[in-house]
């Protein structure tokens, strides 16, 4: 169950800029810096938008938060759910838990401890499950349909995608003109979010999508 629109709603910098002033004064604006040894390497100059300062440790803040702030006072008040091994996890229960609602997350069973703390510690439940037999999505959907809670899934959603966005909005606001913008890819929320935010605003911008 969920208040927001469906993942195939495109996105566009306008949306950018709205979860921009959405987030502002709950997410942090994290730094860019520099390094000449890094450019040496690289023979360009380098902007490193630094979101390993954001909230919960990462970009997925800007997200969960832009996505769980949209909801009706009355979805808020049923609360929550995600599915989520890790950063996601975290960012929705701290989301939820600024917004005064519980948050239901679904995570393995062998996530590390440290996240699994961390996410119980903004006061989210957790339901666990097999990674290797179950299916983290249909559990997540079922257990939302069951209790009544919104379901924010960690990338493909119109409202994430646009809270992601918001790093690369920072960064070229702070930075001006580049000539390429270079994005970890996981789920694809990042990268999405990025291109909106850089095409929207440099049309001759190049994105690279990084792969672990």
């Amino acid at each position: 169950m969920t208040d927001t629109p469906p993942a195939t709603a495109s996105v566009t910098l306008d949306d950018v800029r709205d979860a921009a002033e959405r987030i502002k004064g709950v997410a942090h604006r994290t730094p860019v810096l520099r390094s000449r040894t890094l450019d040496a390497l690289v023979g360009a100059e380098v902007y490193v938008k630094c979101e390993n300062f954001q909230r919960v440790g990462a970009f997925k803040f800007r997200g969960a938060y832009n996505a769980a702030s949209r909801l009706s006072a009355g979805q808020l008040a049923r609360g929550i759910a995600a599915y989520s091994s890790g950063n996601h996890a975290q960012a929705v229960a701290l989301a939820a838990r600024e917004l005064g609602t519980g948050a239901v997350i679904v995570m393995p069973e062998d996530t590390p401890r440290s996240k699994r703390e961390a996410t119980a510690g903004y006061g989210a439940e957790i339901v666990t499950y097999d990674r290797y037999t179950g299916d983290r999505v249909a559990i997540g959907e079922a257990l939302a349909a069951d209790r009544g809670l919104a379901l924010i899934p960690p990338y493909e959603h119109p409202h994430v995608i646009a809270g992601q966005g918001t790093a690369a909005l920072e960064l070229i606001e702070e930075t001006g003109e580049l000539d390429a913008l270079v994005v970890p890819v996981g789920g694809g929320g990042l990268i999405a979010g990025s291109a909106t935010a850089g095409k929207g605003l440099l049309p001759a911008l190049r994105v690279v999508g990084v792969e672990p």
